[in-house]
């Protein structure tokens, strides 16, 4: 790497930490950038995830008091994300640089679309902005088979899982949204770091590139988490939606021409 790799990377992992901390949606910078600097698609993707995995752990903290609260569904959601994020992750180690990259443009697209509607979503879910919505009848087998298809999908590729967890939570019949919060980062923390193992089992993690992000990323982190309150996170999101969409385009143009 020279060290206008180096500077790169760490700048990647620092915005993707920040905009995590805030908003979500850090993989769409992290994993364009590796990219760039001809890092192949796989490698990227199990580089990315590890570099960010520290820090979305450590987010972790901040849902300590919820834990309690959502014991339940962790017991039933928890084995379902461990096997999801693993199998997931074992098919990319399987698939190859050529399926993987050719899946790589809907990918990013499907995440960023993902991230636009979120905050849609999350009004669509809870309209009235309370902290604690009318209950439904929860389904709970619906719930572990869903979880199960968004594990899988965070194991191969991993960005917009927090939004699809948020969907499935609300739609199978949970109600306090401080709850589905503290279910979404716990579980997807988790998916992430079952991933980010198996990723460094088999020997797919470009550590130079990995820690010079993760370096990045630890300190987009803690001033992502000290300045959450007054950040505009309306203008982050619009950022990070324009970063997907771009990026999508540009990986869709070049696999066609």
């Amino acid at each position: 790497m020279d060290w206008i790799e180096i500077i790169a990377l760490a700048v990647a992992g620092g915005a993707a930490g920040l905009i995590n901390a805030v908003a979500g949606g850090g993989t769409l910078v992290t994993f364009p950038v590796l990219l760039l600097f001809g890092t192949s698609p796989v490698i990227a993707n199990a580089t990315s995830t590890t570099a960010l995995v520290i820090g979305t752990a450590g987010s972790l903290l901040g849902f300590q008091n919820q834990l309690r609260s959502i014991r339940r569904w962790l017991a039933r959601l928890v084995p379902v994300s461990i096997v999801g994020g693993w199998l997931g992750s074992v098919l990319l180690t399987h698939s190859g640089d050529r399926l993987f990259g050719s899946l790589v443009p809907y990918l990013i697209l499907f995440a960023t679309v993902l991230f636009l509607l979120q905050e849609a979503l999350r009004k669509w879910l809870n309209p009235a902005g309370l902290a604690t919505m009318p209950r439904h009848t929860p389904a709970p087998w619906l719930a572990v088979g869903f979880q199960f298809g968004v594990a899988v999908y965070g194991g191969y590729f991993g960005a917009g899982i927090g939004i699809l967890m948020l969907a499935s939570l609300g739609l199978i019949g949970l109600s306090d949204i401080r709850q589905m919060n503290a279910l979404k980062n716990v579980l997807g923390a988790l998916i992430n770091v079952v991933a980010a193992g198996w990723f460094v089992a088999s020997g797919m993690v470009d550590w130079p590139r990995a820690g010079v992000m993760a370096g990045g990323a630890l300190a987009g982190y803690y001033v992502g988490a000290s300045l959450s309150e007054r950040l505009p996170r309306p203008l982050l999101r619009r950022a990070v939606t324009l970063i997907g969409f771009t990026i999508a385009a540009i990986m869709f143009y070049r696999q066609w021409a």
